[in-house]
């Protein structure tokens, strides 16, 4: 077996370079575009304003009250749980109000994963994760971690950190879009496709050893949707 100590100083710096621009190319790839899937659109009132019908989740931790679904711990959350739809979806537009009353962690929105509850906790998610309002961006959930590359920052300049957020999310193929506010804050696809399943939704209430709350409401749903936002405000 050859290594690079004992080739030669010259051989071995080529060696090098050629492995940084072979892994310096892999990052830059341009991920694949998987188009929109094709389905039967319908338009679906997530949440009725009345009671979590069609959702599962602890029951200690989510409630709904005043048309508002609240999610509230007194005692620490070792692991992040979620309120999930019973029913699954792919391609899909959701338009919902979100709101963090309390704390500073961040909560989000959960799509294209499965319910994960050898991770600890029996609602717990692995998946992709749209972010909300502190540290805003994407995550992956028990996957490639890390926000994915999703910068951040233009969701800070339009966002709220605690107030009601309009929040809509366009998932079709392999792309995501998110709109806070009426502002185009992501536009990004997955460059690993094979990843993204047919899932519950989840939103998310954040492990943390300190009190917190989060609210969300307006939660409207279409399936297959076509293929443009409708809250971005136009020039």
């Amino acid at each position: 077996m050859f290594s690079l100590l004992r080739l030669s100083p010259v051989l071995s710096l080529v060696l090098a370079f050629t492995c940084s621009v072979s892994l310096g190319e892999e990052k830059n790839k341009k991920p694949p575009v998987v188009p929109p899937r094709e389905g039967k659109s319908e338009i679906i009132e997530l949440f009725n304003g009345k009671d979590l019908d069609g959702w599962e989740g602890h029951e200690d931790l989510w409630s709904v009250k005043d048309g508002v679904i609240d999610a509230k711990n007194d005692k620490p959350i070792k692991v992040s749980t979620y309120l999930l739809t019973k029913r699954k979806f792919s391609d899909f537009r959701l338009t919902a109000k979100v709101k963090l009353v309390k704390s500073e962690m961040h909560s989000g929105i959960a799509f294209w994963g499965r319910n994960a509850p050898e991770k600890g906790d029996k609602y717990t998610y692995a998946g992709h994760l749209v972010m909300f309002p502190s540290g805003w961006g994407m995550y992956d959930l028990y996957g490639r971690e890390g926000k994915l590359g999703v910068d951040g920052e233009p969701a800070k300049k339009v966002g709220k950190q605690h107030d009601w957020n309009d929040l809509e999310i366009l998932a079709q193929g392999n792309r995501v879009r998110v709109a806070v506010n009426g502002h185009l804050v992501v536009d990004w696809r997955d460059p690993e496709p094979d990843r993204i399943k047919e899932a519950p939704l989840g939103l998310q209430l954040h492990s943390n050893n300190e009190a917190q709350e989060v609210q969300f409401k307006n939660l409207k749903l279409t399936t297959f949707p076509e293929d443009k936002l409708i809250t971005v405000k136009k020039d």
